[in-house]
């Protein structure tokens, strides 16, 4: 049996109201909200032959019909209109972006966050930005006393790491400038992970004679590859998926909340992918994930991406109005991101 025209409509339509009100859509409702030109008679035909599809579900012995996992992949690909911001919306965003590009990338990535979790009404998920994502924009030895220096090493996508060095020997104020150079000359631009054997031993050989400062210099950037994977989970609006009454069941409450504390099962959940990408139902393979729907996309530093940003929630959501709040808040997100760089 094919999915006609007529049945896409009534499809569409049950959809539309499901979203809207949570409640199991009835022929009757059908006939009388849109104007689909035929009776609630063939509406409940059509909509019998889109439960043998696949399509719907009849959660209880009434007659109202909900969509399917099935239903809502066809809506979202296929089916939905896309959603326009209001002019405020549009300004809020603008403003609370740029407002927080004072901060470094991990804070403003959080800001976007909790902007996001406000305006889709959703539970949000990040994870910030690791140093092995990173390239290292400047190194930099600080002497703090007459046998302690500082190395500080800064990524790129704003995350610092500061190391102390203990010497027997503190270099003057001039030696000191001259090995930052050559730090910075071999390391800038390079990422944790290209630092390999090779550039460690050019860089001894330009640090010939200063072998004590290189040794302490050495653990500190050892430390910095040791800690590169190291990122953080930021969840917001963890309390908002209790305003949908899917989760006034306790047992879905207690599933939802368990996935939300597990962060490292969490973020395998949000897609790695540059395009927002959309996941419903038993897509997500977390069996405490199969009544959520997540929407996920990648942020980017100057076109590499650094980090998964990730909105979840029931699956009856309002899928138009939020892909068009994520989709304005990741454009605003990476072009703040961008400019840091150009900073």
């Amino acid at each position: 049996m094919a999915i006609d025209e007529r049945k896409i409509k009534i499809l569409q339509a049950i959809i539309n109201d499901y979203i809207m009100t949570g409640e199991p859509v009835g022929s009757r409702t059908i006939a009388k909200k849109y104007d689909l030109g035929v009776g609630s008679a063939t509406i409940r035909n059509e909509m019998a032959d889109l439960e043998e599809l696949g399509y719907l579900e009849q959660p209880h012995t009434s007659a109202g019909r909900i969509p399917s996992n099935k239903g809502y992949r066809l809506y979202v690909d296929k089916l939905m209109e896309t959603g326009r911001l209001t002019r405020e919306e549009e300004l809020k965003i603008k403003e609370y972006i740029i407002n927080s590009a004072m901060y470094e990338v991990d804070k403003i990535v959080k800001q976007a966050c909790s902007l996001l979790s406000e305006l889709t009404n959703l539970t949000t998920v990040v994870q910030t930005p690791s140093v092995r994502s990173s390239y290292i924009k400047s190194i930099q030895l600080l002497a703090i006393d007459s046998h302690n220096l500082v190395s500080v090493i800064v990524a790129d996508s704003g995350v610092i790491k500061n190391h102390r060095i203990r010497v027997n020997n503190m270099p003057e104020p001039e030696t000191i400038q001259m090995i930052n150079g050559v730090l910075n000359m071999r390391l800038r631009n390079l990422t944790i992970e290209e630092i390999n054997l090779e550039v460690i031993n050019n860089l001894k050989l330009e640090l010939k004679g200063f072998d004590e400062l290189f040794n302490g210099i050495l653990p500190a950037l050892y430390e910095t590859l040791k800690e590169s994977n190291n990122t953080e989970v930021f969840v917001e609006g963890t309390t908002n998926i209790f305003n949908y009454p899917e989760y006034n069941n306790i047992e879905k409450a207690k599933e939802i909340l368990s996935l939300i504390s597990d962060k490292d099962s969490l973020i395998d959940l949000i897609e790695p992918s540059s395009e927002i990408t959309i996941r419903i139902g038993e897509e997500n393979y977390f069996p405490e994930a199969k009544d959520c729907s997540i929407i996920s996309a990648e942020y980017s530093l100057d076109g590499r991406p650094i980090g998964k940003i990730g909105l979840i929630g029931p699956k009856r959501i309002n899928y138009s109005k939020v892909i068009a709040i994520m989709g304005q808040v990741m454009k605003e997100l990476n072009k703040s991101l961008r400019n840091q760089i150009i900073e």
